[in-house]
Formats: structure tokens, C-alpha cells, sequence
């Protein structure tokens, strides 16, 4: 093998696995300490299959993707065994994902420019849950071919089933997790 060739191969390692057509950001949810304390602070652990991206483990992941990539959230309780008493945790679900408008300084302001089409929710009914099949929530969107490469914050708006409570909670993150669109 020449130097210029093994100079190329080593150059193509990583760089091809960013061709993947689908990325899946994952977040787990400690439950029990969310419902306790009104809060996904120390209860939300965010990871995804990224290269390059920052803050895995943390709810400041920020995920490299490139325009047109399809990307899936996907979120699930830590605690997924059946119960003793025969009854399944309760279990998380993304209610939206809102684009923040870092531009004007603010972070909290809502963007009105949208960078991705939203393929919404998808998820098993809990009824169907086995040992033998995951069950999870999940929200889909593909980055606009057109969206400009830079780095965009979020937040999860999360829906949170109770133990023995009919009510959802809603939470939002406070640390906002991000995606760097990057040029195709």
C-alpha cells in the first residue's frame, strides 16, 4: 500500500459512518425521581449514535447530523422490568420538540424558523409489553435539505405517566440539548 493510499483509507474511517440515513438521540428517564420532584434536572441522561457530537450521558447532548439526515428521539424509562405485583413502570413520552431561537440571545424564545420536518410520535401501547419486546416512545424528523449548517438548542417538552395518578405531568428541559447541522 502507497502513502498517498494509506493516507485516504485512514481519512474514510470515521467519515462514512456520518452517511448513516437515520440517527437515534435516546433519553432515559429516571421516573421516580422526575414524578418526585416536578423536575428532569439529575432524572433526564440523553446519548445518541452521532460522530463528533459532545455531552453524552448528559442533558446536553449536542448531535452532528448533516441536511436531510432523518432523526429519531427516543425515550424510555431506566427502569423497564415488570413489577412483582405484575404491573409495568410508568413510562415517559415525548409531547414536543420545540426549535429555540438562540439568535436573538434569548434561549428560551420559541424560533419560528423551522430546521426539520416532523414526522411526530410513534410508540407500543403499554398493553403490548413483553420481556421479549422493547417498548418505547418515539418522534421522527429529518433536518431540511435547506437548513443551514450551524447549532441549533432544543427542548423536550416530556409527558410523564404517574403511579397510580390518572394525571400526565409535563416537563420541560432546562438544559437544552442541541443539533449541529452540518453541509452535506
Amino acid at each position: 500500500m502507497t502513502t498517498s493510499t494509506r493516507s485516504s483509507v485512514e481519512q474514510k474511517q470515521n467519515p462514512g459512518q456520518l452517511n448513516s440515513v437515520q440517527l437515534n438521540i435516546v433519553t432515559l428517564v429516571n421516573m421516580e425521581r422526575a414524578t418526585a420532584t416536578g423536575s428532569l434536572s439529575d432524572a433526564m441522561y440523553m446519548m445518541d449514535n452521532s460522530i463528533g457530537g459532545e455531552g453524552q450521558g448528559t442533558r446536553q447532548l449536542e448531535t452532528v447530523c448533516k441536511q436531510g439526515q432523518v432523526l429519531n428521539w427516543i425515550i424510555r424509562p431506566i427502569d423497564m422490568e415488570k413489577r412483582l405485583d405484575g404491573t409495568w413502570p410508568p413510562m415517559p413520552k415525548i409531547a414536543s420538540i420545540v426549535l429555540l431561537d438562540t439568535e436573538k440571545g434569548d434561549e428560551e424564545d420559541v424560533s419560528e424558523r423551522k430546521i426539520f420536518t416532523e414526522l411526530k410520535i410513534y410508540g407500543m401501547p403499554d398493553r403490548m409489553r413483553s420481556p421479549y419486546t422493547p417498548v418505547y416512545y418515539y418522534w421522527a424528523g429529518t433536518v431540511l435539505s435547506t437548513a443551514k449548517p450551524g447549532v441549533y438548542k432544543y427542548r423536550l417538552i416530556v409527558e410523564l405517566e404517574q403511579d397510580g395518578k390518572k394525571e400526565k405531568l409535563y416537563l420541560n428541559t432546562i438544559d437544552h440539548p442541541s443539533i449541529r447541522v452540518i453541509a452535506v
